[in-house]
């Protein structure tokens, strides 16, 4: 580019700028504490299923011992996918995301083809988005004023 910012494009709808203003802040803590509490949700289901099945998924697939690895897996989605939604300890909880996120991608999913391994990378993808960028507004690292 040659330094010159190109300008905003006009709203169809110039009546909105008010209420895009007005939740403009809002965007990102919504991406952030969506994706926490999706990726949650599948931590829950395999705290619940219990970590017999997961240890033996985890072995088969090459992380020996499957246990730890199960042990871990549950941790950062449950406990670590928590912290990113509530935007506590953000950077470190999403960095640690993310490195599952790869190995899950392009580990075990990847052999597997695209369709099995979109929604690992997908996730992968906004941890490290999120890791970058941290707790942002409305964090409870914000409160505390502390981050990674």
């Amino acid at each position: 580019m040659d330094g010159r910012t190109e300008a905003e494009p006009k709203l169809l709808f110039p009546g909105l700028a008010g209420f895009y203003a007005a939740v403009s802040d809002l965007q990102y803590p919504l991406i952030r504490i969506t994706v926490g509490v999706c990726l949650f949700t599948h931590g829950w289901g395999k705290l619940h299923s219990g970590l017999g099945h997961l240890a033996a998924s985890m072995a088969k697939s090459g992380f020996v011992p499957g246990g730890a690895f199960a042990v871990a897996a549950i941790f950062l989605e449950t406990v670590g996918a928590a912290g990113v939604a509530l935007g506590l300890f953000t950077r470190f909880f999403a960095a640690a995301i993310a490195i599952e996120m790869a190995l899950i991608t392009f580990v075990v999913q990847m052999p597997r083809g695209f369709g099995r391994m979109e929604l690992a990378f997908l996730y992968g993808l906004f941890f490290f988005a999120i890791a970058l960028r941290g707790g942002g507004p409305y964090s409870l690292d914000r409160v505390i004023g502390k981050e990674l």
